[in-house]
């Protein structure tokens, strides 16, 4: 059994109307949320949102396709590599387009925590799980 790898534990502090920690955590959740080990999904965050400075869904949009591979294959998260930077490249253009790149945003048009959730599985490769993980930390200073 993996440790549960928190927020914290990956250095992003959560706070009220924090944009850049909540992105940082919904793309971390989104690693975590996949069939791979914590440690390595918490290294791929490092590498991308740290090393790479992919800390915003502004800063995904001039990485290529070929840049995430590249980023995860550092971090060992090869397993499912092509697919995940897809999903990833999608999700932050999605931030971006429909909802200002910001996770506050899908806060405010959403009814409840229920319709927030809902909202958040409608993006490609989020599922129950990283909404439970992402959610786990960041109903906090949502909600």
């Amino acid at each position: 059994m993996s440790k549960t790898i928190s927020a914290s534990d990956l250095g992003i502090h959560l706070k009220k109307d924090d944009e850049s920690a909540l992105f940082k955590w919904f793309i971390a959740s989104f690693l975590m949320g996949k069939r791979i080990q914590a440690e390595i999904a918490a290294q791929a965050y490092r590498v991308i949102v740290e090393k790479h400075g992919r800390d915003s869904a502004q800063k995904f949009a001039s990485c290529s396709h070929r840049e995430l591979v590249v980023m995860l294959g550092e971090a060992r998260y090869v397993r499912y590599d092509e697919t995940t930077a897809t999903r990833l490249l999608g999700l932050s253009k999605k931030l971006r387009d429909e909802y200002a790149g910001k996770i506050g945003h899908i806060r405010e048009v959403s009814d409840d925590r229920q319709a927030f959730e809902q909202r958040l599985r409608e993006f490609d490769g989020v599922g129950p799980k990283t909404v439970e993980i992402f959610m786990r930390d960041a109903a906090g200073v949502l909600y």
